[in-house]
Order: C-alpha cells, then sequence, then structure tokens
C-alpha cells in the first residue's frame, strides 16, 4: 500500500496498516530552505521547491500544498500585512460599513476567476509538486471556509449580523459558498486529491448557530467537492469541541481539529458517523518549544490511547509555526511509521519542565478593569484574529478607562501566563481575571456591557 493509498484508506474511514500522517506545514515550508513566507507565498519556484523539500524531510502520506487563508480575501479587496515568518494577515474588510449603513453582499460577478490574484501561481505550482510526487503522495489544496472568508470581507460585524441581520449572514454566507466551490474547482482541476476547507472561526460559535447557518452552505460545498471526485474535509482550530457532531452530519470524508479538541472523544463521535479525524499534535508547547523526544512522547501517547485506528490521520493541530525545529516533525513522523520501536526509545523520557515563573496581577486591586486576550496568536489564527479584535475595538471605545493586555501562546512567558491563569481554550477574554468569553468571540454589545460591570 502505497502512502497515496493508505491515506485514501483512512479518509475512506477503512482499516489500515498504521495511521496516516499529514504535516501541515503551510509557510513552515519556506524555513526548510531558508526563505520567508513572504517569498515562498509569492513566488511560484519557491512554493515547488520548498514543497519537495517538505516531502523529502517528513515523508508525508498527504501533503499540503498551501495554507494561506487570505488568498481568496486578497482578490476580493481585503488589504494584507505580510510577514517574514507566517502567513499574511487581513487588514482591511471591504464590507465592514456605518451602523446606519446597510451592509450589502458583493455580486457574483466578483467570484475569482482563475486568472486572479496569486491563483495562477498556486495552481502552477500544484501541477508540478502532482507531476513530482502525486503518483505516491496524497495532495491537499485548503480553501477558505465560507464563514471565515465572510468575516475576512465583513470584520468582527459578522458576529452581530448574526443575531440581528441573520437573512444578510444567508446571503454572504451563500456568496462566500460560491467562492469555495470555484476555489475547489481551480484546486482539483491542478491535480489535488483532498480539498480541505479551512474555516477557524466555526469553533467561534454555538451548536445552535452553527445548524442555523453553517449546515447548508458547508453540506452543499462538500458535497460538490465530492461530485468532482475529491476528498472534502474539514478543517477547525479553537475548541470547536461543542460542534464535532454537526460538523460530522455535513457530509465531509474528514475533520481535522487542534489541541483544544479531546481526540480520542472526538473520534468517537466521528466514528459514528462514519468520518475520519485528523490531529491534533499540539503546536506550540510541543512542536515549537518541545524537544524531539517530547514530540515522539506526545505522538506515541496519543497512539496508545486510542485502541481502533481506523479512520485516524495524526497531524499537527494546525497551521504550523514558522519556527518549528526540523527534528521535531521529524520526530512525530518517525512516531507514526516505527511507533513500537519509539515507544521504547522514549518509555523512560521524562519531559523537562522549563516553564517560566510569572507574576499575575493583583486583581483585587486594579485601579481600573483590565480586559486581557489570551490567543495562539494574531497573525497567524483566524479565531484569534477575530477576538483580538474585538478587544481592540472595546479599548478604541473606554479609552483609558481600561487597561488591555494581549498574550501570545508562540512566546515562553505568554505559556507561563496562560497556565498560570489555567486558561481553558485559545483564544479566551479575562475581564480582571476572570474568564469573560471562553472560546467565543463577543459582539460589542456583549464585552461593552462585561465590562460596564467592572466600572
Amino acid at each position: 500500500m502505497s502512502p497515496k493509498e493508505l491515506l485514501f484508506a483512512a479518509l475512506s474511514h477503512k482499516p489500515t496498516p498504521r495511521p496516516a500522517w499529514v504535516p501541515f506545514a503551510g509557510a513552515h515550508a519556506a524555513k526548510l530552505l531558508g526563505y520567508t513566507a513572504t517569498e515562498f507565498l509569492q513566488s511560484e519556484d519557491k512554493m515547488v521547491e520548498c514543497l519537495l523539500e517538505v516531502h523529502r524531510m517528513f515523508k508525508p502520506d498527504g501533503e499540503c500544498c498551501i495554507f494561506d487563508l487570505q488568498v481568496e480575501a486578497e482578490i476580493l479587496g481585503c488589504d494584507l500585512v505580510w510577514a517574514d515568518n507566517g502567513p499574511p494577515s487581513v487588514s482591511s474588510h471591504p464590507l465592514a460599513c456605518d451602523e446606519d449603513d446597510e451592509p450589502i453582499v458583493p455580486c457574483e460577478c466578483t467570484i475569482p476567476g482563475p486568472g486572479d490574484g496569486r491563483i495562477p501561481k498556486i495552481c502552477s505550482a500544484m501541477r508540478r509538486i502532482k507531476a513530482a510526487v502525486g503518483d505516491t503522495t496524497a495532495l491537499y489544496g485548503l480553501i477558505t471556509g465560507p464563514f471565515t472568508l465572510a468575516s475576512h470581507l465583513r470584520g468582527s460585524d459578522i458576529f452581530m449580523d448574526m443575531f440581528d441581520n441573520d437573512t444578510y449572514v444567508h446571503d454572504l454566507l451563500h456568496y462566500c459558498n460560491q467562492v469555495a466551490c470555484k476555489m475547489a474547482d481551480y484546486y482539483i482541476d491542478a491535480g489535488m486529491d483532498v480539498i480541505a476547507v479551512v474555516d477557524p472561526l466555526i469553533s467561534q460559535i454555538s451548536t445552535a448557530a452553527f445548524e442555523e447557518f453553517m449546515t447548508e452552505p458547508f453540506s452543499a460545498l462538500f458535497a460538490h467537492i465530492k461530485e468532482r471526485g475529491a476528498f472534502a474535509s474539514f478543517f477547525v482550530c479553537g475548541d470547536a469541541t461543542r460542534n464535532v457532531e454537526a460538523m460530522c452530519q455535513t457530509g465531509c470524508d474528514a475533520i481535522s481539529v487542534d489541541e483544544n479538541v479531546n481526540l480520542k472523544a472526538a473520534k468517537a463521535i466521528c466514528d459514528r458517523h462514519g468520518v475520519s479525524i485528523g490531529g491534533n499534535i499540539p503546536l506550540t508547547t510541543t512542536m515549537l518549544h518541545g524537544t524531539q523526544q517530547d514530540n515522539m512522547k506526545w505522538v506515541v501517547e496519543l497512539l496508545d490511547s486510542i485502541e481502533d485506528k481506523t479512520g485516524l490521520v495524526v497531524a499537527p493541530g494546525c497551521d504550523m509555526p514558522f519556527d518549528i525545529p526540523f527534528e521535531n516533525t521529524i520526530g512525530c513522523a518517525q512516531a507514526v511509521f516505527q511507533t513500537d520501536a519509539v515507544r521504547e526509545m522514549v518509555k523512560d523520557y521524562v519531559a523537562v519542565d522549563d516553564t517560566m515563573d510569572v507574576d499575575l496581577p493583583d486583581y483585587a486591586h486594579l485601579d481600573r478593569p483590565l480586559v486581557e486576550a489570551f490567543t495562539l496568536d494574531p497573525a497567524t489564527c483566524a479565531a484569534c484574529t477575530y477576538m483580538v479584535a474585538a478587544a481592540d475595538e472595546a479599548k478604541a471605545a473606554f479609552g483609558d478607562r481600561i487597561h488591555y493586555k494581549v498574550y501570545k501562546y508562540t512566546v515562553k512567558e505568554d505559556i507561563a501566563r496562560t497556565k498560570k491563569m489555567g486558561v481553558p481554550n485559545l483564544p479566551s477574554l479575562y475581564i480582571n481575571g476572570q474568564l469573560a468569553f471562553q472560546s467565543i468571540i463577543p459582539s460589542k454589545e456583549e464585552l461593552d456591557a462585561a465590562i460596564l460591570k467592572h466600572l
């Protein structure tokens, strides 16, 4: 059984000789050859060069060809901020408008064509990778999910729209779903075997909101992908636990989750629906800041915790941070390929706790309310971006009447602070040391009301 055949079997929820292995290298691919993320994401030749290096170093059963949730947004008028060590982030929202103005849905004539933006470079790179390794390795084309794309276009107002303008949200999601179908078509035509619909903001809404707004567009999108002969994967970040069942009911072949989700419990739900599940190696504490032994042990312990490995894909929880040491990813691959041997290697290994000691604020004696945003990284995590955007808006409204801090789980000191606070999920908002919004992005009205209680 070739690596590609093994992954196909896993995505079909069939038994495999071992779990499948898919490293979502994303912009990290650029790091392997010394390029910046911007150089990689803007050059077809560098994409191909780096993706071939990912294939050589990490021996994937399935490989993602690009992990950039801003490709569609850039074409549709969002300004981007480019970075050397990660994908770009959205800095403007063309559908944002004043409170008294009627929000609009773009004309279908604006749906990206095959020659727009970076699509030609990406598709050409995909075809070249397909020709080079596609006979033995399954290739993933990652597209931006309709809800996250709607958020890029509309901004954080989309969350309030879900309460007071539901017709508009349905219409905007329909438009964004049409964009997603077209992007899926372009990538399938370029040779992609799996279309992963990446929608991190799904973790930030309730199950009721998912069923009201998301079930219909995602079901239609996955049906379209499968009609085109590709596998359909539903890729989320953050604590999507409450929505796993609803996600399985959209007709996808697989879901992918990060470390916020208990993989064993989520797999039990997926198994009932015949859906494959992928994940969820911790991105920062283990892959970025851990040792090779930490990564090997984590994967072995994950595999040992799951008795029935049918439909299991071992993968990083989301887009891999740029500066992950190469040996850590190689260690994860070894643990998948040679689980018994690696288990023996790390059986006596005890991780060194190098967590920094940090001082927490004296929350009981603050001179004004303190709003704290605990995030993975707002520059690379869409859910974190919009959680911080909500807090930024509150800071702009309240000014000097509040203090405001943002913490990133990619920074060791901030990891220590997050652990000491006992933050259950990322992103989360705290006010005066108390959890106010756990993995749910608040509307402006909700956050303002929560802050006013402390004034």
